[in-house]
């Protein structure tokens, strides 16, 4: 149902999706060996990750989950209030 390409970092940013990177270490060089305290290391900052296609969510499982929990005995499928939306306000799939 999808397509697997890298999408760089567009869906992370829709999810918020990140990770901080691991601390580099330090470089024993930079000791000036005096009795100076040791600055703290700074924590990286957080940066997305990047996706793949399709990897928020299983495209075909969910469409089948919501066909599942909305179907009604006539056959015809609520749509859910939060995808009216995208379905131009469309309340109710259903063949004439």
């Amino acid at each position: 149902v999808t397509v697997w390409q890298n999408t760089g970092d567009f869906q992370a940013k829709r999810m918020g999706l990140r990770y901080r990177p691991a601390p580099k270490a330090e470089d024993p060089a930079k000791s000036d060996g005096g009795g100076k305290k040791k600055k703290k290391a700074k924590k990286p900052k957080p940066v997305f990750c990047h996706t793949i296609n399709g990897s928020g969510l299983a495209v075909g499982r969910t469409l089948l989950a919501v066909l599942e929990n909305y179907q009604m005995p006539d056959g015809s499928v609520v749509v859910p209030e939060v995808l009216r939306p995208y379905f131009g306000g469309m309340e109710v799939l259903k063949v004439d």
